[in-house]
């Protein structure tokens, strides 16, 4: 009977590995601490106890910080109605819906019955006012400029009588009334001429 003998012979790998000097092994860099972004959610999520995404329509509108702005608007529209009226928008229109809605949700929880209607009537009863005052000043400033005119005109009328008075004819008025006057002047003259102003005095 011939037995067959099975060797197995085993290798086992040895890999060395070089040895490192103490000298020539660099240092290993302290490990650079990580921050932490924490995502503040907005007031309307918040307020709703949802998950505020990245891209959430209504954070840019209601920040975090003004709760009670989203608390007005979505205790008359609702969150669902605000959410689809800004999806439908362009953004940069969005603004300017958003405080339009929280200023119509504001009139309406102070006046449940008319709402912003009762405000916008005010507002209109005084605009109705401004402009009954601002007819009255026109027409006080129109009869002030037409009283302005007059006084202008007569004072034209008083400058040119006053320039007439002082014609040729009223200078001969004047030497009519004081002829002694200048009758005086006019014997002066001839004393003049006939050298009897001018002679020389007699000494004693």
């Amino acid at each position: 009977m011939d037995s067959s003998d099975t060797t197995t012979t085993g290798f086992h790998h040895v890999s060395s590995s070089p040895e490192t000097s103490p000298f020539s092994a660099t240092p290993s860099l302290p490990a650079t601490p990580t921050t932490v972004v924490i995502h503040s959610p907005c007031a309307a999520c918040k307020i709703l106890r949802r998950r505020c995404a990245d891209n959430c329509v209504l954070a840019p509108y209601f920040p975090p910080t003004e709760p009670l702005k989203f608390t007005t608007a979505h205790r008359v529209f609702g969150a669902s109605n605000i959410i689809k009226l800004l999806q439908d928008l362009p953004e940069n229109q969005r603004a300017d819906t958003v405080s339009s809605m929280v200023y119509e949700a504001k009139a309406r929880i102070r006046d449940p019955v008319y709402g912003c209607t009762g405000a916008v009537c005010q507002l209109q009863k005084q605009v109705d006012e401004l402009q009954a005052q601002l007819a009255r000043a026109k027409a006080e400033l129109t009869n002030l400029q037409a009283q302005h005119g007059n006084l202008l005109a007569l004072i034209c009328m008083e400058m040119a009588r006053t320039q007439q008075d002082c014609t040729p004819q009223s200078v001969d008025d004047a030497l009519a009334a004081s002829p002694c006057m200048f009758q005086s002047d006019a014997d002066f003259l001839d004393e003049i001429s006939q050298g009897l102003v001018w002679d020389e005095p007699h000494w004693l």
